[in-house]
């Protein structure tokens, strides 16, 4: 008889299996360890390095080459947003559709706009192009 972790285990090894497929990515292994320790809590911004900390103590944790790997095959996917923030750190969302995000300075927390809070920008192209995403960050810091 299986537990009930152990069905949940299974339904989320599952879900995560066709979401892989769904992108074109090939599901090894490590990209479904990783995918479990991305994906399993929801939305959320992570760095390389968080995900990295988080997978230390899986039986084969990955290295952190690997780890930046697999989020730049899951970014070019479509799977992750990547976010560019000044201070050199490379930030992923799991949350990919378009939203703007507070970046705390102080304590180096990414979080979402709520969109209420957000202006409606109306921003024309130039000629022959197209507008692929407007990406908002506010900087904060502690007064």
């Amino acid at each position: 008889m299986e537990t009930k972790s152990a069905a949940h285990c299974e339904t989320c090894t599952g879900v995560l299996l066709r979401k892989l497929a769904s992108a074109g990515v090939r599901p090894t292994r490590q990209r479904l360890d990783l995918a479990r320790a991305i994906f399993g809590a929801g939305n959320r911004h992570f760095t390389a390095e968080m995900i990295h900390h988080e997978t230390g103590s899986i039986r084969f944790a990955p290295t952190l080459g690997t780890i930046y790997n697999t989020l730049n095959e899951f970014a070019r996917c479509g799977l992750l947003r990547e976010i560019a923030i000044y201070d050199a750190k490379l930030w992923y969302d799991t949350k990919t559709g378009p939203h703007y995000h507070f970046y705390r300075e102080d304590t180096e927390e990414l979080s979402d706009i709520p969109e209420e809070w957000v202006p409606d920008f109306k921003i024309p192209a130039p000629d022959g192009t197209l507008i692929k995403a407007i990406d908002v960050i506010v900087r904060l810091k502690k007064v």
